[in-house]
């Protein structure tokens, strides 16, 4: 078998490490890849938004199963391109995507399928979101809704800092485009804790869960990152946040894309 992966960054060299172990797969490519992955796989200069071009390569090399690994070109409808050109790939279309690509959309998912999160207001207009900020309780959390690399989220002490964070994210396009929509959601204070796992669109199969060095400086006073490094597994996902997290929010969600009709599998 040929595999392709798309991406250059941690994520992608883990998938490149474990697909090469099976015994099925004989040549594996990635895209655009990076020094490490190099060590198991063929890098190819070509970007992971470069749909198209990575399509024909696909077809050229007649590579048999292509794996997305980051999120940009997920968001973006790389899996609609290679399924419309018959080829097989691994992860979520278009549609389903949105998950990952905008907090407003997930949001909105959790409360209609009662899924647990943490209470939240959307806001298009910057103005409207500091006049709520008159009457929110501090600390409070400002998110970009839309990608950005797991650094559009301020975590606001004050209503002044709140203040500026708003014209960071909305004004000032700190993040983008990300940021043409914010989510401002209420603080919860606890360990964060990250599950990934595998889909079919209807089934779940977990992996071991992990947890981010999240916040720069000592004492968690700096802003939050992309996440700094991981350990795995993580001693805060006890056997009873796994059971609560299965009944309650992993199969639940799986479930709510699929009567969206926007059937994730990834």
């Amino acid at each position: 078998m040929k595999v392709l992966i798309v991406g250059s960054g941690g994520r992608e060299h883990a998938i490149a490490w474990k697909v090469a172990q099976s015994p099925k797969v004989d040549k594996i490519y990635c895209a655009p890849g990076n020094a490490g992955i190099a060590e198991y796989a063929e890098c190819v200069p070509i970007s992971a938004m470069e749909f198209d071009k990575l399509a024909a390569f696909a077809k050229e090399h007649e590579v048999d199963l292509t794996v997305i690994g980051m999120d940009d070109p997920l968001v973006g409808g790389i899996v609609d391109v290679f399924e419309a050109q018959g080829l097989r790939v691994f992860g979520p279309r278009k549609n389903a995507a949105i998950l990952e690509g905008s907090k407003a959309f997930s949001k909105d998912l959790m409360k209609k399928y009662n899924i647990p999160t943490a209470a939240y207001e959307t806001f298009t207009d910057p103005h409207k979101a500091l006049e709520y900020l008159q009457t929110a309780k501090m600390p409070i959390v400002l998110k970009a809704d839309g990608l950005a690399l797991g650094k559009g989220v301020l975590i606001c002490n004050t209503l002044e800092e709140a203040q500026a964070g708003v014209k960071e994210i909305m004004e000032d396009k700190k993040f983008g485009s990300a940021g043409n929509q914010m989510v401002i959601e209420e603080f919860m204070t606890g360990r964060e804790v990250s599950v990934l796992s595998f889909v079919d669109g209807d089934t779940i199969r977990i992996m071991t869960s992990s947890q981010d060095h999240k916040r720069a400086l000592d004492g968690d006073q700096g802003l939050n990152t992309g996440g700094m490094g991981t350990f795995s597994p993580s001693p805060f996902y006890t056997k009873e946040v796994d059971e609560f997290c299965k009944k309650y929010i992993y199969q639940p969600s799986v479930d709510a894309m699929k009567k969206e009709g926007r059937t994730f599998k990834g």
